[in-house]
């Protein structure tokens, strides 16, 4: 009988302090899942152990057929295409099954662990700086931030859930790169309202460069709003409505629900701004980063001519070559400094689904080897695109359709 094993793949850091609490993830998994499934962990970029490690490791303790699951809040390149590839290409050369499952998505045992962390800066606020009715109260989510608008319209609903579960005055959406609006534009938008107190919630599942960003536009908001109470919030990290959530995305895998969305997937389906991207080669392209380390160049600010106390991003509005030449590239901008941060190049590589993808439902993702045929995406079933791809792997890059828009990226250049 085949022997399971469990792989998280993270995304990865040049922060050390955030590949540490990713690896609490993989250490408070196991009690919530069967004791002989064995749990391991890797990054896709950047820090180590990389994905390859972690499924070593799973094989070497028997585990002949792997559960992967993307350590990640909501699926867009990195969990639609750069995971898949590295599983595939892992399962065909060593001849394993490797199921995928789903991202954590909008579930209730995220918002309430959403809740919590917001309600615990309210409470704290209450306690230290005077009480605040909620109807007095902005809320802001800022989520990462990507060129996939199904991604980011995500982040849009976890703040609505929020919002409405909780009562406040108002409540605005923002992000921490790519997509608009940014940080500060949005809180800038937000002070504006004229709400007596802002709480500024970072929906991240952990600390890193992109943390920093967002509570350092915060302080700058105060500063130039010192009449609105500015309150920030803590992000997800290990809740254990997080963990839960984790051993759910497993567990489901076996069950046939791990179905991510396809209905609008950029890459199988005509979204409004996005036509030209429907059907588009998969690839992943992480492997000039793959296990650089968490303190590779570029991971803080000391060296770096555009940042003062922290990574505004700036860096990726500079003319091509000029970031890479002090060493910025912080928050994985993967040596392209254009519009991008994370998987956030303001463009998207090559996404290729050479797409046989029959069952519209299962974007879900279970990599059986067996179908395991060029695909760079494939999942044990098809989604087609009733079109031929004729694709040359020439990472045409597609560029982000609103990269010029005034509350982007843009927002940071200095003027």
């Amino acid at each position: 009988m085949a022997k399971i094993g469990v792989m998280i793949c993270g995304h990865g850091s040049r922060s050390q302090a955030a590949v540490d609490e990713f690896a609490v993830l993989a250490q408070a998994l196991p009690p919530l899942l069967p004791p002989d499934w064995p749990v391991e962990y890797g990054y896709l970029e950047f820090a180590n152990p990389v994905i390859r490690d972690g499924l070593d490791r799973l094989r070497a303790q028997g585990c002949d057929h792997i559960l992967a699951v993307p350590g990640m809040l909501f699926a867009a390149m990195h969990a639609k295409n750069d995971i898949p590839t590295v599983l595939n290409t892992y399962a065909r050369k060593h001849g394993i099954t490797v199921q995928y499952g789903r991202e954590l998505g909008v579930d209730p045992r995220m918002v309430a662990a959403a809740g919590a962390r917001v309600k615990a800066a309210v409470d704290t606020a209450n306690a230290t700086r005077g009480a605040v009715p909620l109807h007095e109260t902005a809320l802001v989510v800022i989520g990462r931030g990507a060129s996939d608008p199904d991604a980011n319209s995500n982040v849009s609903k976890i703040t609505r859930l929020l919002w409405e579960g909780m009562g406040f005055g108002w409540a605005e959406t923002g992000y921490s790169g790519v997509t608009f609006p940014l940080v500060e534009p949005c809180l800038d938008h937000v002070a504006r309202l004229g709400y007596r107190r802002v709480i500024v919630f970072p929906y991240f599942l952990f600390t890193g460069i992109l943390i920093d960003r967002i509570y350092g536009f915060t302080d700058r908001a105060a500063e130039k709003h010192p009449d609105i109470e500015f309150v920030k919030a803590g992000y997800l990290n290990d809740h254990p409505q997080v963990i839960a959530t984790f051993a759910d995305r497993v567990r489901e895998i076996l069950d046939g629900e791990n179905a991510m969305n396809c209905g609008m997937c950029k890459y199988r389906t005509q979204v409004l701004g996005f036509e030209a991207e429907v059907g588009l080669p998969q690839e992943s392209h992480h492997h000039h980063v793959e296990g650089q380390g968490a303190s590779a160049p570029g991971s803080n600010v000391a060296d770096c001519t555009l940042c003062d106390t922290f990574c505004t991003g700036e860096c990726r509005l500079a003319p091509e070559g000029a970031a890479a030449a002090h060493g910025h590239g912080h928050d994985h901008d993967h040596h392209h400094h254009d519009h991008g941060d994370h998987h956030e190049h303001g463009r998207d590589h090559d996404h290729g689904h050479h797409h046989d993808h029959a069952h519209d439902r299962e974007h879900g993702h279970a990599l059986d080897q067996a179908h395991h045929q060029d695909h760079a995406h494939d999942h044990d079933h098809a989604h087609d695109h009733a079109h031929p791809h004729d694709h040359a792997h020439d990472h045409h890059h597609h560029p982000y359709p609103h990269a010029d828009h005034p509350l982007g990226p843009e927002s940071v250049r200095r003027k």
